[in-house]
This record gives C-alpha cells, sequence and structure tokens, in this order.
C-alpha cells in the first residue's frame, strides 16, 4: 500500500491511496468500499499517514482491506475517487518529525566519486548528520530554492528514507525493521559552495561546518511523494533509485549498493538516541552526485527522483526571492 497527504481546491488536508497518476482520496474509496460490500464504511479521521501504517496504525487493517480492494475493482471506483495526480496538491508525508536524521558516505561509488577509498562495515560505521525539519523539508512539486548567500553550487542526491512507526531503543539489526511504518523519497540537496566568512582565520573544523551547515538551508530536503507501506516493501535492501535532471539520468543504483542497510542504520542510531513513530533517517546518496562532474543546478531546472515501489518526487528549482523582498506572514502548508 502507498498512501500519501494532499489537497485540492478546498486545501483540507487529506489521506490519499497514491497510484502513480492518480490519487485515491481514502474517504471517497471507503464509501465506494462500502456501497460495493455492504460494509459499514471505516471511520477514518485525521491526516496523520501513521495512523494507516504498521506497526500500530489504528486505521491499518481497514486502509488494507480498502487498497487491496480498489486494486481488484478498479471500475468500481467513482470518478470523485480518482483523482489525476497534476491536479492535486501534494503535501509532505510526515509534515514535522521529531527528528530527521541523514547518513553520509553510505555508497561507495559516492566515496569514490569524492576521491576516497571503499570501504566496508567491519572498517567504520554509519556518519550521521541532522537537517532542520521544519524548514528544509519540501513536498513534491514544491520548488527547491537556491539560497541567495550561495546559489552556484547547489547538488542533487536521491535517497531511500525509513520513517519510523514504533519507538525503539537497542534495537537489534535482525528485529529493526519491525519498527518502520514505511519508505519514501528523499532528495538530500547540498550546497557544495558555502564558505562561511571567507576572510575567517581557518580553524581545523571549518570544512567540517561549511559542509554541514550547507545541507541546512531551505528547501533543502524534498520529500514524498508518498509512503510506501513496510509490508509493501519487504526488503528496503532490492529497491532500484535514479534521478533526472532535466530529463537527463545522473543517478542510477539500487539500493542493495548500500554499506549499512537499513536494518544496521537503524540499530546503530537506536544505540545513541529513541526513536519514534514519525521520525525520518535518509539512508545516504549513491554515485553520480553534480559535485562530481562539477554540474550544478540552476534556476528552472526540473529533478526527478525515483525509487521502485514508492514513486518520484518530483522537485523544479528555483532563485531565492532577492534581497530587500519581504518575508511571508504565514507558512505553506506543509
Amino acid at each position: 500500500m502507498r498512501i500519501c497527504r494532499f489537497a485540492t481546491n478546498d486545501h483540507v488536508p487529506q489521506v490519499g491511496l497514491f497510484v502513480d497518476e492518480l490519487v485515491i482520496p481514502l474517504s471517497a474509496a471507503a464509501a465506494a468500499h462500502a456501497r460495493a460490500t455492504g460494509e459499514t464504511p471505516a471511520p477514518f479521521q485525521g491526516d496523520d499517514l501513521l495512523d494507516f501504517l504498521p506497526p500500530h496504525g489504528q486505521y491499518l487493517a481497514a486502509a488494507r482491506a480498502i487498497a487491496s480492494w480498489a486494486e481488484r475493482s478498479p471500475d468500481a471506483l467513482p470518478p470523485e475517487a480518482r483523482l489525476d495526480l497534476a491536479a492535486v496538491e501534494l503535501l509532505l508525508p510526515i509534515p514535522r518529525p521529531s527528528k530527521l536524521l541523514l547518513l553520509a558516505g553510505n555508497y561507495n561509488a559516492l566515496i569514490l566519486d569524492g576521491g576516497g577509498q571503499p570501504t566496508g562495515r567491519a572498517e567504520t560505521f554509519p556518519y550521521l548528520f541532522s537537517k532542520p525539519a521544519s524548514t528544509t523539508l519540501t513536498a513534491s512539486g514544491k520548488p527547491v530554492l537556491l539560497p541567495r548567500i550561495s546559489p552556484d553550487r547547489i547538488d542533487w542526491e536521491i535517497e531511500l528514507g525509513v520513517v519510523m512507526g514504533a519507538r525503539c531503543r537497542h534495537v537489534p539489526e535482525a528485529e529493526a525493521l519491525k519498527y518502520v511504518a514505511g519508505y519514501t523519497v528523499i532528495n538530500d540537496i547540498s550546497d557544495r559552495g558555502l564558505r562561511s566568512n571567507p576572510q575567517r582565520t581557518e580553524r581545523r573544523d571549518d570544512g567540517w561546518f561549511d559542509w554541514e551547515h550547507g545541507k541546512w538551508h531551505d528547501t533543502f530536503c524534498p520529500c514524498g511523494p508518498c509512503i510506501a507501506s513496510a509490508d509493501a516493501i519487504p526488503d528496503p535492501q532490492r529497491l532500484a533509485m535514479k534521478l533526472w535532471v532535466n530529463g537527463d539520468l545522473k543517478q542510477d543504483a539500487n539500493t542493495d549498493q548500500q554499506i549499512f542497510p537499513v536494518a544496521a542504520a537503524v540499530e546503530f542510531i537506536s544505540d545513541l538516541v529513541t526513536l519514534e513513530p514519525g521520525d525520518i533517517i535518509s539512508t545516504g546518496t549513491p554515485g553520480g552526485v553534480g559535485h562530481a562532474s562539477g554540474t550544478y543546478l540552476a534556476p528552472g531546472d526540473r529533478m526527478a527522483a525515483w525509487i521502485e515501489g514508492i514513486g518520484t518526487l518530483a522537485s523544479p528549482v528555483a532563485a531565492e526571492a532577492t534581497a530587500g523582498a519581504a518575508a511571508p506572514l504565514a507558512t505553506a502548508r506543509r
């Protein structure tokens, strides 16, 4: 089951089944299912996708049944239950996760692109960093903004995102996937050219902090278009992944190339900090980033990041507002 948050012209967030070029409002599908089967409509409320996902979603069983029925009986769905993807506004699957954690250097192809040496699990450990979720997470279809302070070397990074579904601490790798709600697509946008205070007196860690701060610009973590439930992807280490810029294929890999697979990453992180429902872990990017060839994003570019079994995360690129422009008084729906 693939599930998303979306809005139509009434701007009210809804839950929908995601079917590539279609969104099926779950409420409309539930009503159609009830008419077809004579069952009582499922009492869905709210737009928190964790309520519809493993392992403990209160609406999980009902949503699964309706999704399965809709897949078997697409002709039974009325027009209002079949919305063209272009006619809806996709919203963030998890708008405010308590933690947004990302792995760096988790594919040897990326390490080689950067001039490093390949490594194995026994020789290293997962490198982790974080992004401010409330200002970096950006829904599919919403623009990535090239920051005014450093716009010229902005890079793409397709990644498999893991959405936690249950609280866990010190979970062993063999048990880790039981705590996962599902998977999404992340594009870990990176500023490769940030150099804070060029007149600075150089200190040992300045380069590292430039790298870290270059991850933090507003809109620098596109996420979506949906969440594929964990039961729909029993093995997250067998997923093809591709990223295009303006139709040109830039990244083409598979999650089986990860140094630390999803379960190992969850084990490692849960030994450091308690993972909670809704936390997002992004598992690193393969080779093919722009930095390897000196190719970067420009206003008007369009990125498409696709992962097998999940879908395509679409991200247009625009320049940040010019100096002196007033900040908006209200934030956009997340």
